[in-house]
């Protein structure tokens, strides 16, 4: 793309999109001044990424503010609408696990929640998991003895539930509690969540001491349990922070192929959860732009913690792209008026702080090395080394072509990405009439190269060297050799040397550009029956489509065939009817609303259209 003239581009904040040639969006940004953002993107130190971007981009085009933080929060809805190519993708949004306790209410209820409102209520958390989130909760209330049931439950209530007949419930339904002794539990259980264990504890120690001197038993016994209970909740949290603050913990590690990210929770001083998150096909120079992605994203829909640590050595992870025209000091005034008091990023300052961090880096680490030794990153790890590849296949696309003595020629095309197949990326083409499947090949691959990126890490062509080297002159005659990788895959031979297609056969043979023997795949590996997977899925795509159309181009000359109807009724069915079935079902009155056509013609036309359909069945 070439560079913009600066004084087409607004000097104000806002959000630009990178566009290609097609006018799809391939890169969403935000930036304090357009102008001096967008002319950053025309240096020489680029990361791969960005260079990857602009070698796609025809044009760019801008969406002014009024306001730094507009242009945070459109930039992430375009994001989650868009999905552009180039940009960090939030995949795993959901929102996590919270307390919610309103003191204000008559007899509080402790519930679990996703999301907090701007209410009088306290919140705690989050819990990353539900089942640790359940467990806390259902001990708190055999604990402090909270009631579960609904408001609307409360209020026509006429008799205690079973939970106070165990001993888990205060019972305030009767009307008869004390409405002091409820708050005090409530207070008891916000001083837990809130860090507060020991004061609570020596609160209670006292009262069962007090009571047993009293000789109440009974009393004294309950303040043990709930004593007890409370030191085996203490017990598996690991008091990290002094002070006792609320805490998230981003760490940033480069994997073998991709960036990770860990997220620790720390929550009262204590170490409660923990997330990590992977991007493939990322280096070290694009941490900054996964940073700032990832707080906007994953904070626009979680309660932020007073206090966010950032690592102290971000800015040697890579340059400064997205930190210095927009950074984290921005996106914190909006996370201040979201959660309502101030939230601080902070880079490590202290041993405590690089312990936290450490422990960020280690969670990142070790579940790069999980996704990329585990399951379909595995697979194409193995994959990449088998087939010699020069880059991890993360995007694989297959092609075939189908045809009837070169009739209604159609090639097919199916695309997998990070091992899963993309069925909104599948598409079929249609091609000249020729019995060439080369020629076909060739047409097809010029068709490929205008459509633009993305561009896949491997080409897949259901066939064997004839196949390939088609393809490859195609490529080498448009000035685009070696834009990726190619390989064929052919149906394996019988001892008399015709095709095996017998089904459940694992040894189809894996051909590469230059190579005049197959691959030494062993028959049945993990890795050719995945290529086999992706080829028989793109056979199927395009003999689908392949026979569809020979159905239409069949079925439009007999109706040409039928008098009365001609090249303009015949394009009328077509049109008004999305299958050859739904013409066949067409009743007169359906036949008379399409335009054109009256009522006496559409009965004439349905007696027609019955003895055609008829004969076909």
């Amino acid at each position: 793309m070439q560079k913009p003239d600066p004084a087409s581009i607004p000097n104000a904040p806002g959000v630009y999109l990178y566009k290609n040639a097609q006018g799809k969006i391939l890169y969403v940004g935000k930036a304090r001044i357009l102008r001096r953002r967008v002319l950053s993107y025309f240096r020489t130190d680029l990361s791969p990424k960005t260079r990857a971007m602009l070698s796609h981009a025809a044009s760019v085009e801008f969406v002014t503010t009024t306001t730094e933080k507009e242009a945070l929060l459109l930039e992430a809805n375009l994001i989650k609408k868009h999905h552009p190519h180039y940009n960090i993708a939030l995949k795993d949004d959901k929102q996590y696990f919270l307390f919610k306790i309103d003191p204000s209410a008559s007899y509080p209820r402790l519930e679990i929640v996703r999301s907090t409102r701007k209410d009088q209520a306290r919140y705690f958390g989050p819990f990353t998991s539900a089942q640790a989130a359940r467990e806390t909760w259902k001990l708190l209330h055999r604990t402090f003895g909270l009631r579960r049931c609904s408001d609307r439950a409360l209020r026509n209530r006429l008799r205690p539930c079973l939970y106070h007949h165990l001993g888990q419930c205060l019972a305030p339904c009767t009307g008869k509690l004390d409405p002091d002794v409820y708050a005090k539990s409530v207070q008891q259980v916000c001083e837990l969540l809130a860090g507060h264990a020991e004061q609570l504890l020596s609160e209670l120690q006292k009262r069962m001491e007090s009571a047993a001197e009293a000789l109440a038993f009974e009393e004294a016994a309950v303040l043990r349990d709930q004593i007890r209970a409370i030191e085996r909740t203490v017990e598996q949290q690991a008091v990290v922070l002094p002070g006792k603050a609320d805490t998230d913990v981003i760490g940033l590690w480069p994997a073998d192929d991709g960036m990770a990210l860990g997220l620790v929770f720390v929550r009262n001083g204590a170490i409660c959860d923990a997330r990590s998150f992977y991007w493939p096909k990322l280096c070290a120079q694009d941490s900054g732009e996964i940073l700032l992605a990832f707080l906007s994203q994953f904070y626009a829909l979680q309660l932020p913690p007073p206090r966010i640590l950032l690592p102290k050595a971000l800015k040697t992870l890579g340059s400064e792209e997205g930190l210095g025209e927009f950074g984290p000091e921005d996106l914190a005034t909006t996370l201040t008026e979201q959660r309502g008091s101030p939230v601080r990023f902070e880079l490590c300052a202290n041993a405590t702080d690089e312990r936290l961090l450490e422990i960020a880096w280690a969670n990142a680490r070790d579940y790069a090395q999980r996704k990329e030794l585990q399951g379909e990153f595995a697979l194409l790890a193995n994959l990449k080394k088998a087939l010699h590849l020069p880059n991890f296949p993360h995007r694989i696309e297959c092609v075939d072509v189908s045809h009837t003595q070169g009739q209604e020629s159609r090639v097919g095309l199916v695309v997998y990405e990070d091992g899963l197949p993309s069925p909104s990326q599948y598409r079929c083409y249609a091609l000249p009439q020729a019995n060439d499947d080369y020629g076909s090949l060739a047409a097809w691959l010029n068709r490929r190269l205008q459509s633009g990126a993305p561009w896949p890490d491997l080409l897949l062509i259901d066939g064997g060297r004839g196949q390939i080297s088609a393809v490859e002159r195609a490529m080498q005659a448009a000035g685009k050799s070696g834009l990726f990788a190619l390989a064929g895959i052919a149906k394996a031979r019988t001892p008399e040397g015709a095709q095996d297609r017998r089904a459940g056969n694992v040894s189809d043979r894996i051909f590469l550009p230059g190579r005049s023997n197959p691959l030494p795949i062993r028959p049945g590996s993990q890795e050719l029956l995945f290529l086999q997977k992706i080829r028989d899925a793109t056979h199927r795509l395009a003999i689908s489509r392949h026979r569809q159309a020979h159905r239409r181009s069949a079925l439009s000359s007999e109706l040409l065939a039928l008098p009365g109807i001609g090249q303009a009724t015949a394009k009328l069915l077509w049109e008004h009817f999305a299958s050859i079935e739904a013409i066949g079902q067409a009743e007169p009155a359906e036949l008379a609303n399409i335009p054109g056509i009256d009522p006496k013609r559409a009965q004439k036309l349905h007696k027609l259209l019955a003895t055609l359909f008829k004969k076909n069945v």
